[in-house]
């Protein structure tokens, strides 16, 4: 996943302003640890893991973590 598949499935998923809010302010903890999606993007972990683990935070439903009415193949590795 390339970081514009991340902010265009956070953007479909939660919303523009939402969508902002969450990568700014959600502690995402799992194997992310106690770092929001921003930070952990600056600290260089993949995308995909990100998306994963905020997808995790936020109840993300299993059929909408590709992003919300996007094909699952348009977010590969």
């Amino acid at each position: 996943m390339r970081i514009r598949e991340f902010w265009f499935a956070v953007e479909t998923q939660f919303g523009k302003d939402w969508g902002q809010v969450v990568v700014r302010d959600v502690v995402l903890g799992g194997k992310i640890g106690s770092l929001t999606a921003s930070e952990a993007l600056d600290s260089g972990v993949p995308a995909r893991d990100v998306w994963e683990a905020l997808c995790e935070a936020m109840n993300v439903p299993d059929s909408d973590r590709h992003g919300r009415g996007l094909p699952e193949k348009s977010f590969g590795n």
